[in-house]
Protein backbone atom coordinates (compact mmCIF):
# COMPACT_ATOMS: atom_id res chain seq x y z
CA UNK A 1 0.00 0.00 0.00
CA UNK A 2 1.41 3.34 -0.96
CA UNK A 3 2.24 5.78 1.95
CA UNK A 4 -0.32 8.77 2.00
CA UNK A 5 1.08 12.30 1.40
CA UNK A 6 1.69 13.76 5.38
CA UNK A 7 0.22 17.27 6.04
CA UNK A 8 2.74 19.33 7.73
CA UNK A 9 1.91 18.96 11.20
CA UNK A 10 2.35 15.03 10.61
CA UNK A 11 5.65 15.62 8.93
CA UNK A 12 6.61 17.90 11.91
CA UNK A 13 5.73 15.40 14.79
CA UNK A 14 7.46 12.77 12.43
CA UNK A 15 10.47 14.05 12.31
CA UNK A 16 10.33 15.16 16.15
CA UNK A 17 9.18 11.67 17.41
CA UNK A 18 12.47 10.49 15.20
CA UNK A 19 15.07 13.27 16.63
CA UNK A 20 13.60 12.63 20.45
CA UNK A 21 14.43 8.59 20.17
CA UNK A 22 17.74 9.70 18.20
CA UNK A 23 18.48 12.48 21.36
CA UNK A 24 17.17 9.99 24.31
CA UNK A 25 18.97 7.03 22.77
CA UNK A 26 22.44 9.21 22.94
CA UNK A 27 21.32 10.52 26.61
CA UNK A 28 20.92 6.99 27.97
CA UNK A 29 24.73 5.94 26.70
CA UNK A 30 25.96 9.26 28.07
CA UNK A 31 26.69 11.52 25.34
CA UNK A 32 27.61 14.80 26.95
CA UNK A 33 25.96 16.39 23.95
CA UNK A 34 23.02 14.73 23.60
CA UNK A 35 22.61 15.30 27.63
CA UNK A 36 23.22 19.22 26.83
CA UNK A 37 19.16 19.23 25.79
CA UNK A 38 16.38 18.19 28.17
CA UNK A 39 15.93 14.93 29.31
CA UNK A 40 14.32 12.95 26.89
CA UNK A 41 13.43 9.76 27.84
CA UNK A 42 10.41 9.94 29.13
CA UNK A 43 8.54 13.05 27.35
CA UNK A 44 10.47 12.03 24.48
CA UNK A 45 8.91 8.13 24.42
CA UNK A 46 5.16 9.39 25.18
CA UNK A 47 5.68 12.04 22.44
CA UNK A 48 7.00 9.33 19.92
CA UNK A 49 3.99 7.06 21.05
CA UNK A 50 1.21 9.93 20.73
CA UNK A 51 2.74 10.48 17.19
CA UNK A 52 2.45 7.12 15.85
CA UNK A 53 -0.23 6.48 16.83
CA UNK A 54 -2.06 9.87 15.50
CA UNK A 55 -0.40 8.62 11.87
CA UNK A 56 -2.03 5.68 12.25
CA UNK A 57 -5.46 7.27 13.05
CA UNK A 58 -5.22 9.72 10.39
CA UNK A 59 -3.58 8.47 7.61
CA UNK A 60 -4.53 4.51 7.63
CA UNK A 61 -0.81 3.26 7.28
CA UNK A 62 -0.32 0.11 9.71
CA UNK A 63 2.15 -0.44 12.48
CA UNK A 64 4.96 -1.46 10.32
CA UNK A 65 4.11 1.42 7.94
CA UNK A 66 4.80 4.19 10.32
CA UNK A 67 7.86 2.26 11.96
CA UNK A 68 9.04 2.28 8.69
CA UNK A 69 8.79 6.14 8.05
CA UNK A 70 9.86 6.85 11.60
CA UNK A 71 13.19 4.71 10.89
CA UNK A 72 13.70 6.43 7.80
CA UNK A 73 13.32 9.97 9.34
CA UNK A 74 15.50 9.03 12.45
CA UNK A 75 17.95 7.58 9.65
CA UNK A 76 17.85 10.51 8.30
CA UNK A 77 18.69 13.11 10.75
CA UNK A 78 21.53 10.51 11.92
CA UNK A 79 23.37 10.80 8.55
CA UNK A 80 22.73 14.27 7.20
CA UNK A 81 25.16 16.61 8.52
CA UNK A 82 23.63 19.03 11.20
CA UNK A 83 20.28 18.01 10.69
CA UNK A 84 19.47 17.19 14.43
CA UNK A 85 20.81 20.02 16.24
CA UNK A 86 18.59 22.25 13.51
CA UNK A 87 15.76 19.71 14.14
CA UNK A 88 15.87 20.26 17.95
CA UNK A 89 14.93 23.34 18.62
CA UNK A 90 11.57 23.70 17.05
CA UNK A 91 11.12 19.91 18.35
CA UNK A 92 11.87 21.31 22.04
CA UNK A 93 9.06 24.03 21.45
CA UNK A 94 6.68 21.59 19.97
CA UNK A 95 7.39 19.52 22.66
CA UNK A 96 6.12 21.89 25.00
CA UNK A 97 3.37 23.20 23.35
CA UNK A 98 1.91 19.29 23.45
CA UNK A 99 1.64 19.95 27.41
CA UNK A 100 3.80 16.64 27.93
Amino acid sequence: MPTPALSLEQQSGLRCAAAFALVAQAQAAGDTEALEYPALGERGREFFVRTAARLIDETGIDRDGVARLLSAEAARLAQEEGALDRAMPPCLMLLEASGL
